[in-house]
């Protein structure tokens, strides 16, 4: 799937990873189906998704927290430029032909 095809998506796309669908919900304004979402995955990418949520919430302390538990330094840019950059990430690694065997 491509960063576009994800983003102008009129429903949520079938077999995308937990961090992705909360990212998808996000996208559409649903920051609580998106916390929850990630909230539920304990994987590092939920963490990383987890952690810019809360920044977005404008929750800071718990939002070092997530980064940290990510092992990714906060976002210096705009949530904007966060958000786009979260999704072409875990696109590119939710690929099979980018993933390592």
């Amino acid at each position: 799937m491509t960063f576009e095809e994800f983003q102008t998506s009129g429903s949520e796309p079938a077999g995308l990873t937990p961090p992705l669908r909360a990212l998808w919900h996000d996208g559409r304004d649903d920051w609580d189906t998106a916390h929850r979402i990630a909230q539920e995955d304990d994987s590092p990418d939920s963490a990383w998704v987890h952690a810019y949520l809360h920044r977005k919430e404008g929750d800071t302390s718990n939002a070092r927290y997530w980064y940290a538990r990510a092992k990714k330094p906060a976002h210096p840019g705009t949530l904007e430029e966060e958000w786009r950059g979260l999704v072409r990430e875990l696109l590119s690694s939710s690929r099979p032909d980018q993933k390592q065997s």
